[in-house]
Order: C-alpha cells, then structure tokens, then sequence
C-alpha cells in the first residue's frame, strides 16, 4: 500500500482474484448443498438419466429440441416409445370388436388427421375410459393402442405426482401435460383411474382437491386445442366412483366384459402358442372356464406348465426335447382358479 492509503497494482490483483476465488467456493458450496435442500433431488437425477436414454429413442427432430423442467423429467421416467412397446392388437384375443372400433374411432382419427377432411367433428376423442372387470386385458388394450397409432405412451405412475411437499403435486400434475404437449403425439394412461380421480367430497383433503382440479384445468387445455395430438385413456373397474367431471372428460367409452366362450378361446389359443398342447385341450379349458378373467386364463396355463416342469425335474429327461403337457395338470390347474375364484369345481381333485 503507498502513502494516502491508496492500493497499489499488484494488490488491488491480489484482492480481485481472492474475492473471485471466495465467489466460486460459494457458488460450489451452494450448489452442492443445494442437492441435499431440494428434497427432490434424488428422483429428479434418476429420471434425468432415464429420460437421456429414452429421448435418443425418440425421433431424431424431436430430441435436442426442447428442454423438460425437472417435474416433467420426472413424469419422463414413465415413457414407453411405440417401437418398444411388447403387444399388438394381435396379441389381443377375443376382443376384436373393440379393437376394431378403437381402431375406427382412435387411431384412424390420428392417422388421417391431415387429409381433406374439413370437419372437426372428425378430430380424435381427447378421453378414452376402458371400464369391466379386473384382469381383461385393459391396460394391454391401451398399450396396444399406442403401438399401432404410433404414438408415444407416458404409463402415469400416480405415486410420482403425489407428492409430500406442499405445491410439488400440483406441479407434477401440470408437467403430465406439458411433457405430453413436448412429445406428441402421445397417450397418458391412468390406470385405476378411480383411485386417483374418485368422486370429490368434503373429506377430501385441500391438498388432493387443489391437486385434482389443476389436473382437470391442464386436461381442459388440452380439450380445447383442437391441434393437440395428446389423449388420455382411463381404466377402471369402478366406473361409479369415477368423479363425473372425470367422466365428461372422458365421452368414448369401451367395456371390456369377462371374455365368453369363443373370447376364451381365442386366448387360450394365443397364452399357449409357444406350447406343445393337444387342440383338444385348449377347446375344452374354454368349455369349463366360464366365469374366469384373461389372467385367471394366464394363471391356469403357467400352473399347468410349472407342475409338468417340476415332475420332470424329479426325473431324468432331456432339457432339449419337446415337453408336452398333459391335460390332467391343466384341468387340476384350472380346478384350482376356479374354486379359489369361487365357481363351481369340474375337475376332481385326489
């Protein structure tokens, strides 16, 4: 320092890069701490790298055009892309009138969106609610949907948008949207839509209805833009607990009933494609299963294979060979389902 209290050169140098150095230390400090206050942190880093992939998966002109919030790389995590989805409406069986009409009045909608059509009525439904029985094959249905429109497929995980931090749900709720909107054409499906959805009533806590209603704000944008390629398929085997506002937003409706006979048919023959099983058999498994769901059907044919599976196992036999299975283990089999379903036993049991 020179006389009058003036710095010199050299320690005026000194005292910007000590100043520069105390700036970053807290800016690094800060952001390393900032990890630990934001107590979402965790999941929004491994949503983050989960989305990386899954966006590389995406077409090239839709990748690296647009930058997802942290909500909406969370809400990513739950994307399926239509070429890695594992079923078809050809692996659906039984239900081909309903996959015909979905395909009338979904797909086709989509497809021919930009052709001379002037109408607006021909716009494809903004809501689509799947409603029967439990294990008929409605969230496969809805996959399969995705896969011959196209169109990217966001599995909504209901945990991921309630959140415990107040204000995080509600923004969870409007990133579902917004992500949609991004990666269009897409489908977001909520399965058990009635647990998240249900009917509105005073018990409800402030927090759950604030969240609801910002979910039917975001999901009426959507409804109102013509443009939007984004639909949301519900599905339910509590359609009455469903909110009625819910329902309205949802006008085509499909009923997955228990499959009949000739549905069971049809399933039994697709479940056993792979096996080496007697034609016989699986006509008269689709005699005696009336009452029982396509994954009460699953669950008939993998029983019948894992006993035939574990007997040989017991005894000495080539692991190359054909395994055929008798119809024995699938009539005990279905014996089983069957009473623990609480119909009426055909097969004798030992």
């Amino acid at each position: 320092m020179v006389d009058g209290g003036v710095l010199d050169r050299s320690e005026v140098l000194s005292l910007i890069v000590r100043v520069a150095i105390a700036g970053l230390g807290s800016y690094l400090t800060i952001r390393y701490l900032g990890k630990f206050l934001d107590p979402s942190y965790a999941e929004t880093e491994k949503a983050r790298k989960q989305t990386e992939l899954l966006l590389k998966k995406l077409d090239i002109r839709t990748a690296g055009k647009f930058v997802l919030t942290n909500h909406e790389t969370r809400v990513a995590a739950n994307l399926i892309v239509p070429r890695e989805m594992g079923v078809s409406f050809g692996d659906i069986g039984g239900y081909e009138e309903v996959t015909l009409k979905l395909l009338r009045r979904v797909i086709q909608p989509i497809k021919k969106k930009d052709k001379s059509c002037t109408s607006s009525l021909a716009a494809p439904p903004k809501g689509v609610l799947l409603y029967g029985p439990p294990g008929c094959g409605k969230t496969m249905i809805a996959k399969a949907l995705a896969k011959e429109s196209g169109m990217n497929f966001i599995n909504l995980n209901i945990a991921d948008i309630t959140d415990k931090w107040y204000g995080e749900s509600n923004k969870m709720a409007v990133a579902v949207f917004s992500l949609a909107y991004k990666i269009s054409p897409c489908i977001i499906f909520i399965d058990e839509i009635d647990c998240f959805l249900s009917i509105r009533g005073s018990s409800d806590h402030e927090a759950t209805s604030m969240m609801k209603s910002i979910f039917m704000s975001a999901w009426d944008g959507l409804i109102t833009d013509k443009t939007s390629e984004v639909i949301v398929i519900g599905a339910t085997n509590r359609m009455s607990s469903v909110d009625p506002a819910i329902l309205r937003r949802m006008p085509t409706r499909f009923h997955i009933d228990l499959p009949d006979r000739r549905q069971r048919l049809e399933v039994l023959k697709i479940i056993l494609k792979d096996e080496n099983v007697n034609e016989d058999i699986i006509v008269e498994m689709a005699d005696r299963s009336n009452g029982l769901s396509c994954a009460d059907l699953t669950e008939v044919c993998r029983t019948a294979v894992v006993e035939k599976m574990n007997d040989l196992y017991d005894s000495s036999f080539s692991e190359t060979a054909a395994v055929t299975v008798e119809d024995h283990y699938f009539f005990k089999a279905l014996d089983e389902v069957l009473l623990s379903r609480g119909h009426t036993r055909f097969y004798p049991l030992d």
